[in-house]
């Protein structure tokens, strides 16, 4: 209910293939056409696919190859192939699927089509970089390739190969939007986050963004939610992108990730004035010890200015919280809700600290003795339902962390003054009805703890 964004990673995929190769290429949005595996058997079958590429991060491997199954059940000499966060940090465990024939590891444009190539062509599978495959009962991994240097050379994501007009978000303006990527890597060293990009900061040039904005408007798209991970890492050219859509009069809204340690109000106010709605910031916590801890690079006094600042040229604000951060107790977790209500922003999001693979957090569990087992990598062996992700219970167990999120969520959302206030902001119909929808499912969570 709260949105359905693009796939944009398979959209760089047909776009690259498209363009380097002959071959044909489809795709398929489970989510947004609301396709049971059924219907995608169905798809399978009338359009006879030689190759199907899957998106695969872990949270979604067991959906990934629930895919892989309900095609090798149309056409078992169907290549597989699946790619994303997940074939990266495990790709022996994931190769091991039986219905898993390639996997493409770490940014994937370059590498499927020269493995799409390789298999019409009957090429050397070993002398392609960053994709692992089995023969003879023996895995055999080439190791990642480097990252795509220069971001221009890639042609912009195929859009016209999905229902573009099914998108959308319950904190856009419009009813059509669409995701956006200006730039690939990370250079922070936050210890929650896995970098799938890198931490190699490459950016687009500002003619080549605006060249697929106006691209996007030809299709009739005005709302554009860029995520880049931190958006104003280099100042000067978020600042050109901003006048160009300026000198252009570009007609669009858009939104960024920052850094609140990366903006300034001149870069704010010209934001605002070049169309920017929204603008989202990792806080995390309201302890400066905990910000510390998990490396975050920040102070709370730049989180007090960054959203002041915002506020006062008019910018919409989103303010990321975790709960149950390394050495939290619930009277720091309780600061932290009342922190978001301080700051004023117009949205919150509120997560539990789960320890993702391949994160300093999660190596930090071991040392913790939180957990003993490699619970990830298991998983990764034996992808199942039922299994259920650990959570950071150093101070506090999951029951209360469930509690203390569901109590954020209505301590921030349902106050009769943040209610009347974001009555007054909404615009159109179309928003009223997005955001009664998504405030009917927070009034009915569990408030007690």
């Amino acid at each position: 209910d709260s949105g359905v964004y693009p796939p944009l990673g398979l959209m760089y995929l047909a776009a690259y293939l498209t363009q380097n190769s002959d071959h044909q290429v489809q795709i398929i949005d489970m989510p947004v056409e609301k396709m049971t595996y059924e219907t995608l058997e169905k798809e399978i079958k009338e359009r006879a696919p030689d190759v199907v590429g899957i998106h695969a991060t872990t949270f979604t491997i067991v959906d990934a190859l629930l895919v892989a199954n309900t095609v090798k059940k149309v056409k078992p000499h169907i290549h597989v192939c699946l790619g994303g966060p997940h074939t990266t940090i495990y790709p022996e465990e994931t190769i091991d699927s039986p219905e898993i024939d390639f996997l493409v590891l770490g940014e994937g444009e370059v590498i499927f089509t020269e493995l799409i190539n390789a298999l019409e062509n009957g090429g050397d599978l070993k002398k392609i970089k960053g994709i692992v495959f089995k023969r003879g009962g023996k895995i055999i991994n080439n190791g990642l390739a480097e990252p795509i240097s220069d971001l221009n050379k890639l042609p912009f994501p195929n859009r016209k190969l999905i229902p573009y007009q099914k998108y959308h978000s319950i904190i856009a303006r419009h009813p059509v939007i669409t995701t956006f990527l200006t730039s690939r890597g990370c250079p922070y060293h936050c210890t929650f986050c896995y970098q799938f990009m890198g931490r190699n900061y490459r950016y687009r040039s500002v003619a080549n963004v605006m060249e697929e904005i106006e691209e996007c408007l030809k299709l009739g798209i005005k709302e554009f939610f860029f995520f880049d991970e931190t958006f104003t890492i280099n100042r000067e050219r978020a600042l050109a992108i901003c006048d160009e859509i300026i000198n252009r009069k570009l007609d669009i809204s858009w939104e960024i990730r920052a850094r609140v340690n990366t903006v300034d109000r001149e870069m704010l106010a010209k934001f605002k004035k070049a169309g920017c709605e929204r603008i989202q910031f990792g806080v995390e916590t309201s302890s400066p010890e905990i910000l510390k801890i998990i490396k975050k690079g920040i102070t709370i006094t730049q989180v007090r200015e960054a959203f002041k600042m915002a506020k006062d040229v008019g910018l919409t604000t989103f303010a990321d919280f975790m709960i149950g951060l390394p050495t939290e107790t619930r009277e720091q977790a309780l600061r932290t809700i009342e922190f978001s209500k301080e700051l004023k922003p117009n949205y919150v999001q509120f997560g539990i600290t789960t320890p993702l693979p391949a994160t300093e957090l999660y190596e930090s569990g071991f040392e913790k003795g939180l957990y003993h087992e490699d619970y990830w990598r298991d998983f990764a062996r034996n992808p199942s339902k039922e299994f259920i992700p650990k959570v950071w219970e150093e101070h506090l167990l999951r029951e209360e962390l469930l509690f203390l999120l569901n109590y954020a969520y209505r301590s921030f959302y349902m106050r009769p003054s943040y209610i009347l206030k974001e009555l007054f902001r909404i615009k159109s119909f179309d928003e009223l009805k997005r955001k009664v929808k998504g405030g009917l499912k927070i009034s009915r969570l569990k408030s007690k703890f």
